[in-house]
Parts: structure tokens; C-alpha cells; sequence
């Protein structure tokens, strides 16, 4: 029997037991291959300092109390090596590996459909990218207390940028207030119950392709709420990210050394 299937009985067993013991699991979205990398392998198996990318936004959520579970929406030909990497580096909490789809939007749906056979609708999901390693667990806790309190949180941060207008991509005569606005990140929590429902109205008004799980919400005219970010939630998505990535894990280890 794979270890993926294990967890299935004993969820069940769990649930007989206290019904009212509801569960968050964490999706991690690493379905992509990330062709804006140029590189050989999909980003979120690269090697930073003898650990896959991928392997360090796994050991957060592990690590964390409240995350009952992890689920991994992987691409097409790694499912072998991230079942490796769980085992080498002792990621128990990861119980289902789920096919990634053809773009983002079909990825989380596989993710939360696979997701919904084994849990309840007023379960806690937190979709996050495989590709911020360096979410803490201060943006995890508050992104299920938020969700807890208001059905949905997507953690944001503020702009601090000026923002401009464009329609041509290389001038601007406009601009637009910096205070309106905020920057998305990851984790973004749901009620399964309700992802599941958003995703499959999605489908019926022919939305394929939304660009995150909170602009799917907003596009099928949901609110959404705010969880707290931040500056180092880092998305590696370019050779630059690597850089900055290998930066912040040297001053994460400096304040180690201090304690």
C-alpha cells in the first residue's frame, strides 16, 4: 500500500471519533515548470544550499501545530522524487500527491477536488506556492485565523512602489494611488467547501485561466479578505529570486546563531 493511501482509513476513523474536530491542511501548489527560470528542472526542485526549494516550503508547514496535513499538487514526472525528498527530509504530514493541471487555475481545482474526498466543507485549506520557501509560520497562523473569521484570507502586503499606468508597456501619463492597492502572496485560505463551489461555478462561466485563487474569487463576484504577509515571503520565479532566496537564508541563520 503507498503511504499516500495510509491516511485515507485514518482520517476516517478520526473523523467517527469527533466530528467536530475540524481539519487545516496545506495545498502546495508545484505544478508548474517554470520556463521563465531557463533552467533544466522545474524551480521548486532546484537545490539551494543541499535542499530542494520545494523541500523547504514543505519543512514550514510541517512544522507548524496547526497544519493537520500537507497535499501536494506536483508536475508531471517528479511525483518519484518529491515521495524521495518526503522521506529523506521527513515530511510525515505529506499524505496525497495530485497531478497539476494545464495552468494554475487547474492545478488548485484538481487540488481542492482531490482534497474534497477526504475532508470536510468547513475544513481549512491554504493554497501556497511551492516557490515561497520562506513563509513563516507567524503568516500561516494568521492566514487560518482570518480564514477562520471571515471564510477566505489571502496574505498581502502594502505597495510601497509608486504606481503607474501604462496601455503601451514602455510610457505612462498616469498614476495610481499606492494606498488602494496591495500586493498578493501565499498562503490564501479557504473553506473547502466554498474553494470547491467557487472553482466549479468558475468552470460554468467558462473562467479557465485566473491568474490566482484570489482573483478567481474577486472575478466571480466574491470579497475577499487580508492575512498578513511579508517583504520576505520571497517568490522564486527568476534567477535574481535565487539570489535574494540564498541571501535571506544567511541572515535567518546569523539570528539562529544569536539564540
Amino acid at each position: 500500500m503507498s503511504p499516500f493511501s495510509v491516511k485515507y482509513k485514518q482520517f476516517n476513523i478520526i473523523m467517527e471519533r469527533d466530528v467536530t474536530e475540524m481539519a487545516n491542511i496545506a495545498l502546495i501548489i508545484a505544478g508548474g515548470s517554470g520556463v521563465r527560470m531557463h533552467q533544466d528542472i522545474p524551480k521548486q526542485f532546484l537545490t539551494i544550499n543541499e535542499r530542494p526549494v520545494i523541500v523547504y516550503t514543505l519543512e514550514a508547514f510541517q512544522k507548524h501545530a496547526e497544519i493537520d496535513e500537507i497535499a501536494v499538487v506536483c508536475v508531471k514526472g517528479w511525483e518519484n522524487f518529491l515521495t524521495a525528498y518526503a522521506k529523506q527530509f521527513n515530511i510525515t504530514k505529506l499524505k496525497y500527491i495530485i497531478p497539476g493541471g494545464d495552468n494554475g487555475q487547474s492545478s488548485i481545482r484538481n487540488g481542492v477536488y482531490e482534497l474534497e474526498k477526504h475532508f470536510g466543507a468547513n475544513d481549512i485549506v491554504l493554497i501556497h506556492d511551492a516557490i515561497r520557501p520562506m513563509v513563516t509560520a507567524e503568516i500561516i497562523s494568521d492566514c487560518i485565523e482570518k480564514t477562520r473569521q471571515h471564510g477566505c484570507a489571502i496574505a498581502t502586503i502594502p505597495c510601497a512602489e509608486a504606481m503607474l499606468e501604462t496601455d503601451d508597456g514602455i510610457s505612462s501619463t498616469g498614476s495610481y494611488p499606492r494606498d488602494r492597492l496591495k500586493r498578493t502572496q501565499t498562503p490564501q485560505g479557504f473553506y473547502l467547501g466554498k474553494i470547491c463551489d467557487l472553482h466549479r461555478r468558475a468552470l460554468e462561466a467558462g473562467i479557465t485561466n485566473s491568474v490566482a485563487s484570489c482573483t478567481l474569487m474577486i472575478e466571480m463576484g466574491e470579497k475577499v479578505y487580508f492575512s498578513a504577509g511579508s517583504e520576505k515571503n520571497l517568490k522564486i520565479t527568476t534567477v535574481e529570486d535565487i539570489d535574494i532566496f540564498k541571501a535571506l537564508l544567511l541572515a535567518k541563520r546569523a539570528e539562529w546563531l544569536k539564540d
